[in-house]
């Protein structure tokens, strides 16, 4: 168990102290910190006597992980807050409990927040006033606006994301749905926090003062503005998976279209040649030796009039040939692939039973999986 002291005096001055030693006349507030371990248990327990705190609160912010909220215990004050983590994206848990003139911290890992308002104290005496309610609120309004961080982020994140919606970029929902990971851990304790915030500023308790309130509105402030700003961040990324989606079937409708060009075109000339190849002798034109001649330039002509009249209707345009040739080439992939992709989702559909019936086989007290095994 790491346990520091600050002690601030009338004048302003944050020092450190030693947590065995009495709090002088002249102390206006004293800052606790303690990172604690699942086996120091004990030890804080014999801690929270001396500070006449809970037992079973303090054994919860131990061992029990806990959303942001506030008890009181009237003597003191349970204030769980939580803050962004410095190596990834997920918060942490602080637990702060207020007396009348002392503050204790009690949490798992390192904080930067913490560590941030620890060194500013020490070297700022313009942050030092007021009493421990008031450092209470200076510390939720590190830890919330760190947490304020990750919409920046996603600002300079989405910009990235819109451009691979617009081009129909495969890699988009693997990106959208980390995004939206990172975003869910971070709003499950932003929406708390802010209603924890709340209470405190209208709280009827003597521990906070009538600065400690105004200090936490402003907290509440900034909760808002972030619970607002991650809702919106989510919208956005709704948004940007409806342009994807638009741009991917543009890109199917502009391959259909060309299949469907394709068809047409090559439907009549089907038809002349699956005509004239019937086996009959009284077949006109096949006793003529340049019967073939007539029959070829029939059938460029025909190709030619059915093109000018997809053009004159719109359905194509008149693009560079290396930029027809794309288009075209694309829609004989995607034609070509459309059997293999058939005959692919039939054997999935067939296969699947098996799977799970052999597992029931297996394994009869074993309920089935919905989805077969990878």
């Amino acid at each position: 168990m790491l346990t520091r002291v600050l002690e601030c005096d009338r004048r302003g001055r944050a020092v450190l102290a030693d947590i065995e030693s009495a709090p002088s006349a002249s102390t206006t507030w004293r800052w606790i910190d303690i990172e604690v371990q699942p086996e120091d248990t004990e030890e804080l327990i014999e801690l929270s006597s001396r500070f006449s705190l809970d037992p079973l609160a303090v054994r919860d912010a131990i061992h029990d992980p806990d959303l942001p909220k506030t008890d009181d215990f009237g003597e003191s004050l349970l204030v769980v807050l939580h803050g962004l983590s410095e190596t990834h994206v997920a918060t942490y848990e602080v637990d702060c409990f207020l007396t009348d003139h002392e503050l204790i911290t009690m949490r798992r890992q390192h904080s930067p927040a913490i560590e941030a308002l620890w060194q500013n104290l020490q070297q700022r005496p313009e942050l030092t006033s007021g009493g421990a309610d008031e450092l209470l609120a200076r510390l939720a309004d590190v830890l919330t606006r760190r947490l304020i961080a990750i919409l920046d982020v996603f600002d300079d994140r989405i910009e990235g994301l819109i451009e691979l919606a617009l081009s129909a970029d495969g890699t988009l929902i693997r990106e959208v749905t980390t995004v939206r990971k990172d975003l869910a851990a971070v709003r499950r304790a932003v929406h708390p926090q802010r209603e924890t915030l709340d209470l405190l500023r209208v709280s009827t308790s003597p521990l906070i003062s009538k600065a400690g309130r105004r200090r936490y509105s402003d907290v509440f402030d900034v909760a808002t503005r972030l619970a607002s700003g991650i809702d919106a961040a989510r919208t956005a990324l709704t948004e940007t998976l409806d342009a994807y989606r638009g741009a991917e079937a543009k890109q199917a409708t502009e391959v259909s279209k060309v299949l469907t060009i394709y068809a047409a075109i090559m439907l009549p000339l089907s038809l002349i040649v699956g005509f004239f190849g019937m086996n009959f002798e009284n077949l006109p034109g096949t006793a003529n030796d340049g019967g073939w001649v007539v029959v070829t330039l029939a059938m460029g002509v025909l190709t030619t009039v059915s093109l000018g009249m997809f053009v004159a209707l719109g359905w194509i345009k008149r693009p560079s040939g290396r930029k027809a040739s794309a288009v075209l080439g694309r829609g004989l992939i995607e034609g070509a692939r459309a059997p293999i992709e058939l005959v692919s989702a039939a054997l999935e559909i067939s296969v699947t039973p098996l799977r799970s019936a052999a597992t029931r086989r297996r394994d009869p007290d074993k309920p089935a999986s919905r989805h077969p095994p990878t």
